[in-house]
C-alpha cells in the first residue's frame, strides 16, 4: 500500500525550500556565499524517478555550463543527466551519493547533494526560480 500511495503524490505535495533556486531540468543551487552553490535533484525529481541506483558525477575541476548536463543519474525506472544550474567549475563531488545513490531518495535536499560548484558570475542565481515559480512550471502554469 505505501508504494501504491506513493505513486499518486502531486506536485503540490512536495517541498521546495524558499533558500534553494531551482532550473526546469529538476535541479536546485543553493548559495553556500558569494562564489560558490551547492546542487542537487529535486524531491519531486527523485520520486519520480523511483530508486535510484547509480550515478555517475563529473570530476573536482570540471568545467560547467547552465542546463547541460555534469551528471549521469541511474534509477530502476530510467537513466537520466543531471544539469548544472549556473556556469562555473566543479570544486567538490559528494562522495557519498556516489557510494550510496538511495541517499538521493532519503535525503534530496540535505545528505543527496551531488556537487558544489565555484560560480563564473554568481549573479546568475538571480535568474533562477524560485520554488514557487518550479512548482507552477511542475503544474504546467509557468
Amino acid at each position: 500500500m505505501a508504494e501504491e500511495e506513493k505513486r499518486y503524490k502531486e506536485p503540490q505535495d512536495f517541498n521546495y525550500p524558499k533558500e534553494l533556486g531551482y532550473i526546469k531540468e529538476h535541479q536546485w543551487l543553493k548559495k553556500e556565499d558569494d562564489s560558490r552553490g551547492r546542487v542537487g535533484i529535486t524531491d519531486y525529481a527523485q520520486y519520480e524517478m523511483t530508486e535510484i541506483v547509480y550515478i555517475e558525477i563529473a570530476p573536482v575541476g570540471t568545467e560547467v555550463k547552465a542546463h547541460e548536463p555534469f551528471a549521469s543519474i541511474e534509477s530502476k525506472k530510467a537513466v537520466s543527466d543531471v544539469c548544472a544550474p549556473v556556469n562555473g567549475k566543479i570544486v567538490e563531488v559528494n562522495d557519498e551519493v556516489l557510494d550510496m545513490p538511495n541517499t538521493i531518495n532519503e535525503d534530496s535536499y540535505g545528505r543527496g547533494w551531488f556537487i558544489v560548484i565555484e560560480m563564473s558570475d554568481p549573479a546568475e542565481v538571480d535568474s533562477l526560480w524560485s520554488g514557487e515559480q518550479y512548482l507552477n512550471f511542475l503544474l504546467g502554469k509557468e
